[in-house]
């Protein structure tokens, strides 16, 4: 049997990506929560840059003897979110705890955070850093704590994800059981264990990138989406407890988290990072040139928008 996906649920931790979030207008960054009902009330012009498409890099080649070109691949920029954020020391609170707390939170940092935004009872995230705060120190914010503050994110990756995490997993695959003697009427062929098949579902609008995990024991394990033909294989034994965990957001292909074992792919696979879900249903096969019962593979991924 085909195996089935599964939703992880967001975890209630300050550092999950939307775990702060109740109300529609809301914004979550690095653990401080923005928009109404907080200190830090978002302007009535919103955000810039969230619903947006980000800007493309064209491939396109021109024709050398018609009007026109030949249209190329397009590569979306990062993106970049602006918003306006008002500073309102609520009645009796302290001006400078308020301004601390948003001066660190709004700091300059080499790793990107979880961006989270609510629209209409739907959240999603980006992984963001900190490109630019502007925050006047003017009459108003010296004698009644407020003022209004212009902040930048850029995030390098401009797709938009889904909170939840998904996953789905499958064994390798197992002959049927065949028939059991003596004969009888209607005949039972008896079922497979386990196709090495499994479904995913994007729900969003762009392609998502799967984290793939092979567990032996198994040789030269091998996944392929139907859809596209994309396949990633690997030359390389895996024993009952090696795991093989291949990011193809990051390129990355690792053995037991530690060693690196991108040098196994076989001539055969593709790119890592070429490897993506589209939009809507999609079909894995999961295909080892040889397995013992515990192999097994699994992916996550998370549904993404433009």
């Amino acid at each position: 049997m085909a195996a089935t996906a599964t939703t992880t649920p967001r975890t209630p931790d300050d550092t999950s990506p939307g775990s702060l979030i109740a109300r529609d207008g809301q914004i979550q960054w690095a653990g401080l929560l923005l928009g109404p009902g907080t200190p830090y009330e978002i302007d009535r012009q919103g955000m810039t840059g969230w619903e947006d498409l980000p800007e493309a890099d064209l491939s396109d080649a021109d024709r050398p003897t018609a009007h026109g070109a030949w249209p190329g691949a397009q590569y979306a920029r990062p993106r970049r979110i602006g918003a306006q954020v008002w500073l309102l020391t609520p009645p009796g609170g302290d001006p400078l705890d308020t301004l601390r707390t948003l001066r660190r939170s709004l700091a300059l940092g080499d790793e990107e955070q979880w961006l989270a935004v609510r629209v209409h009872g739907e959240t999603l995230v980006v992984r963001a850093r900190v490109t630019q705060r502007v925050l006047p120190a003017d009459r108003q914010l010296i004698t009644q704590g407020v003022a209004r503050a212009s902040v930048q994110w850029l995030a390098t990756d401009p797709r938009r994800y889904a909170v939840d995490e998904r996953s789905a997993s499958t064994g390798a695959p197992e002959p049927e059981t065949g028939l059991t003697w003596p004969l009888t009427w209607p005949l039972e062929w008896g079922e497979a264990a386990s196709t090495g098949d499994m479904a995913v579902t994007n729900d969003g609008s762009a392609p998502t990138q799967p984290v793939i995990t092979f567990r032996g024991p198994c040789v030269n394990p091998a996944l392929t989406e139907r859809g596209s033909g994309r396949r990633l294989r690997y030359l390389i034994e895996l024993a009952a407890d090696d795991e093989l965990v291949v990011d193809t957001a990051a390129g990355t292909v690792t053995l037991n988290g530690t060693a690196s074992r991108r040098h196994t792919a076989a001539p055969d696979s593709g790119p890592e990072e070429l490897f993506a879900f589209g939009a809507g249903r999609g079909e894995l096969a999961f295909r080892p040139e040889w397995s013992a019962p515990g192999a097994s593979a699994s992916v996550r991924w998370r549904s993404a928008e433009w």
